[in-house]
């Protein structure tokens, strides 16, 4: 399991003295002082944990915290904000946040509340699989029938959500959201990965004119 944290926040003080108290703890942190640093460093590479301030420069961090929840639910997602009241706590947990951490706040705790997060997902499955797919999420390897098969980066992401939700009707709207990260434009992208994903072997049944379903 890889220990990696993202820290979205503009003030430069906390920024380093959470980096500097994670690492201490072999936790590998990254941090971005604007929504746009973070959004394509994400795109590039996930963390295990985001952080994520709420008043940012160019954006707002519960927009943030919605976006990586629809694409990338298994990110955990900690707010660390000023805005400390009931309301604002509830609204963060209700967006999907797994937790909420109002300024002013101890580091000491902090750092324990992140190694507590890294025990519980070292805990959690790291495999899929469905009929003779087995999926390695951490080595990000496909097995079909025993034998492996290569695939891209987009493929796997593709081939995960199916297997995530199978026998479910996936409109191709929804995958467009939680796999390409974009709402509308272009399905023709969609129907090419699928076919090519059949074409290796996996079993996608077409719904018409809605998208397609995962048969186990």
């Amino acid at each position: 399991m890889e220990k990696l944290v993202y820290l979205l926040e503009d003030d430069d003080g906390i920024a380093d003295l959470v980096k500097c108290t994670l690492q201490l703890g072999d936790v590998e942190c990254r941090t971005f002082g604007t929504v746009k640093a973070f959004e394509d460093a994400s795109a590039e590479r996930l963390p295990s944990i985001a952080v994520l301030d709420i008043m940012l420069p160019d954006g707002n961090g519960l927009d943030v915290l919605t976006r990586m929840k629809r694409r990338h639910p298994e990110v955990y997602c900690i707010m660390l904000s000023a805005l400390g009241k009931e309301s604002d706590k509830v609204t963060g947990l209700n967006l999907g946040a797994d937790d909420y951490i109002a300024k002013p706040f101890g580091i000491l705790e902090f750092s324990a509340k992140i190694a507590a997060v890294f025990r519980r997902i070292k805990k959690s499955p790291t495999t899929l699989s469905a009929g003779e797919v087995v999926m390695d999420l951490e080595k990000m390897t496909v097995t079909l029938k025993g034998e492996e098969v290569s695939l891209s980066g987009k493929e796997f992401k593709l081939l995960r959500y199916s297997l995530e939700n199978p026998d479910k009707v996936l409109t191709r709207d929804e995958l467009l959201s939680n796999v390409w990260g974009y709402e509308g434009g272009e399905t023709r992208t969609i129907d090419n990965y699928v076919s090519h994903l059949r074409k290796l072997g996996f079993n996608y049944e077409t719904v018409f004119g809605v998208g397609y379903k995962y048969k186990a």
